[in-house]
């Protein structure tokens, strides 16, 4: 005799809609599959970091409320994601452009 299988209300909504899921080619997928098996990876690295650096990273995480590795791993791969931004240097340009538009 088979369990039977509670879904949850996510998985239900899935297989609810199942029919408006459209295939995928054989090509298209292993590409797909590649890239989420390749963002899934991750390789430890040990860096040297001043203790000072170290300790403000260690607040700043806990103010996000996430280990500090965690914020080391996204900030780095906001950097090479070209999403890293400084914010004080927005506000900065956006208020010389204001100056400049008189």
């Amino acid at each position: 005799m088979k369990k039977k299988i509670e879904l949850t209300a996510e998985e239900r909504a899935i297989e609810e809609r199942s029919s408006e899921y459209k295939p995928v080619a054989a090509a298209k997928r292993s590409r797909i599959e590649a890239i989420l098996e390749t963002s899934k990876k991750t390789k430890n690295i040990n860096i040297r970091i001043s203790e000072y650096d170290l300790v403000k990273l260690r607040q700043r995480a806990a103010e996000e409320g996430i280990p500090y590795q965690t914020l080391i791993a996204s900030i780095v791969h906001k950097y090479v994601s070209d999403r890293l931004v400084d914010e004080k240097a927005i506000v900065k340009s956006l208020q010389l452009m204001g100056q400049h538009k008189g």
